[in-house]
C-alpha cells in the first residue's frame, strides 16, 4: 500500500509506503506498491494507543467485550490498548491472565494485558505472563473493589522492580475522602442526581496525598511508576518534578468536563477520581498543552444506561472514551491551544515510549503500519447512538469530534469510516 500526499503532524507532506505489517519508507515520490490512496493532504497520523482501558471481559460482557471495546477503538484511530486487571476474575494470577487473554483474542487492535494486586493475588505466576505494566493498583476502592494497604503496595512495587515491570496505580488516599458529603447525597436517579456530592465526596487532597506517597514508594524501590488518570494539576506537579521514572495520564473527560457539567451529566458524570471544579480542570488542561502531562488516555469504563440510571451512591463509577480520545483532541487544535503535534504524541508516541512498545507510535520506516487519516476540516457532532461501544452512550454527547476515514493495524484495514465497516485486522498481544 502508498499512502501519496499525506499530511503529517508536523506538517510536513509524504508519501508512505506499507509492505505487509510495517512501514518501509516516508519521503516523496515513492514507488508505489499495491494499492494506491491519495491523502489529497489530508493528516495521517499514527495510530494511538489508549493505555488505560476496561473492556470487561471476562465478566461482565454485558457491558463491553473485546470485539465491541475494539471495534470502538478502531473506529477512534485508537489501534493498541492496555486493558486493567478489575474484570472478575480479576487479573491477579496467571491462570486469570490466561482466561482474559482468550478473551483478547477477539480484538480487532491490537492489545497488552496489565495484572492487578489483591491480597490474594500470586505474583509468581502473574509475572510469569506477558504483562505489559502491573496495574493499576488501585489505593482506593474503585469498581472491582480491589483496593490494598500501603505495605501491600509497597511489597508489589518491590516484585514489580524485581521483575522489570513497570507499576501504574490508581492514586486516592480514602483516608481523604468526605463521607459527610457523600452521606449528604440525596435520592435522585440518574440524570436528576446530585453527582456533585461525588466530587466533594473523593476530594482533590485524597489524590494529591496518593500521588506523593505513590512517588516516594516508587523513587525508593527503583520502579518506573505511572500514574492513572490523574485528575488535578497539583498531582500533575507533583510528578513534573519527580525523578525520570516517573510519569503521568489525564483523561480526556477530567480534561474537557468539570463539576459544572454534572447537573446535566448526573450519575452518568461519576467516575473515580471525581471530575474537579472548573479552575483546577483548567489548569490540568494546561499542563496538557504545555507537556507537564506525559500523555492521554481514556480509562473506557462502560457501564449500562440502566446500570447508571440509579441513585448516587449505587450507581457504578466509569465512563465510556476510547472512541472519542482522539477526535475531541483533533477538534481542540481547530481553535484551541493544542497542536497536531501535541496530540500525536499524547496519544501515540509518549504512551508508546512510556511503556517500551518500541514498534509503535511513529510513523517511521520499520514500524507497525498503524496508521489513521484524518480531515480535520471536517467535524461533526458526537452521538452516543453512532459509537461503537455496546453501552451506547457518552459523557460528551454534543461535543464536536474529528473522527477517521479509515484505520490500520499493521497494515490491514480495521475500520473504514464511509460504509462504517470493520475489516479483517486481528490484534496481538504487545505484551
Amino acid at each position: 500500500m502508498l499512502v501519496r500526499n499525506a499530511r503529517l503532524a508536523d506538517g510536513r507532506v509524504r508519501d508512505v509506503r506499507v509492505e505487509d505489517t510495517q512501514v518501509t519508507a516516508v519521503g516523496t515520490g515513492l514507488d508505489a506498491v499495491g494499492e494506491v490512496i491519495d491523502a489529497r493532504e489530508r493528516l495521517l497520523l499514527p495510530g494511538a494507543i489508549d493505555v488505560h482501558v476496561h473492556f470487561r471481559e471476562p465478566g461482565a460482557p454485558h457491558k463491553e467485550t473485546w470485539r465491541s471495546g475494539s471495534r470502538s477503538a478502531a473506529a477512534g484511530g485508537v489501534t493498541a490498548v492496555i486493558d486493567q486487571p478489575n474484570t472478575d476474575p480479576a487479573t491477579t494470577t496467571g491462570a486469570a491472565f490466561d482466561q482474559k487473554e482468550l478473551c483478547a483474542g477477539d480484538s480487532l487492535v491490537d492489545y497488552g494485558i496489565n495484572g492487578g494486586v489483591t491480597e490474594s493475588w500470586d505474583p509468581e505466576t502473574l509475572f510469569d505472563r506477558q504483562l505489559v505494566a502491573l496495574g493499576e493498583v488501585f489505593l482506593a476502592d474503585s469498581t472491582g473493589e480491589m483496593g490494598i494497604d500501603g505495605d501491600l503496595f509497597e511489597d508489589a512495587v518491590h516484585r514489580a522492580v524485581e521483575a522489570g515491570v513497570p507499576v501504574t496505580v490508581h492514586a486516592e488516599d480514602a483516608t481523604r475522602f468526605d463521607t459527610d458529603a457523600r452521606d449528604a447525597a440525596g435520592d435522585g436517579v440518574g440524570k436528576d442526581a446530585d453527582a456533585d456530592a461525588w466530587s466533594a465526596y473523593r476530594t482533590p487532597e485524597a489524590e494529591i496525598a496518593a500521588v506523593e506517597r505513590a512517588v516516594e514508594v516508587g523513587a525508593d524501590a527503583g520502579a518506573h511508576l505511572h500514574v492513572a488518570h490523574t485528575s488535578t494539576p497539583e498531582a500533575v506537579d507533583i510528578v513534573a518534578d519527580a525523578p525520570d521514572r516517573v510519569t503521568c495520564e489525564v483523561t480526556p473527560h477530567h480534561c474537557l468536563l468539570s463539576r459544572a457539567d454534572l447537573d446535566e451529566l448526573g450519575t452518568f458524570g461519576r467516575m473515580n477520581p471525581p471530575l474537579r471544579s472548573e479552575t483546577r480542570r483548567a489548569a490540568l488542561y494546561e499542563r496538557v498543552v504545555d507537556g507537564r502531562v506525559d500523555l492521554v488516555a481514556t480509562d473506557h469504563a462502560p457501564h449500562t444506561r440502566a446500570e447508571k440510571e440509579a441513585p448516587l451512591l449505587a450507581a457504578p463509577s466509569g465512563v465510556p472514551g476510547v472512541e472519542t480520545m482522539v477526535p475531541l483532541l483533533l477538534a481542540e487544535t481547530r481553535d484551541g491551544p493544542l497542536t497536531v503535534e501535541r496530540v500525536r504524541d499524547l496519544t501515540a508516541a509518549a504512551p508508546a515510549a512510556t511503556f517500551g512498545l518500541d514498534r509503535k507510535g511513529r510513523i517511521e520506516a520499520g514500524m507497525d503500519a498503524d496508521l489513521a487519516l484524518y480531515d480535520v476540516a471536517q467535524t461533526r457532532p458526537i452521538d452516543g447512538a453512532r459509537l461503537h461501544s455496546k453501552c451506547g452512550w457518552t459523557p460528551f454527547e454534543g461535543f464536536e469530534g474529528v473522527f477517521p476515514e479509515w484505520t490500520t493495524v499493521r497494515g490491514d484495514r480495521a475500520y473504514d469510516a464511509i460504509m462504517d465497516t470493520f475489516g479483517t485486522a486481528a490484534g496481538e498481544n504487545i505484551g
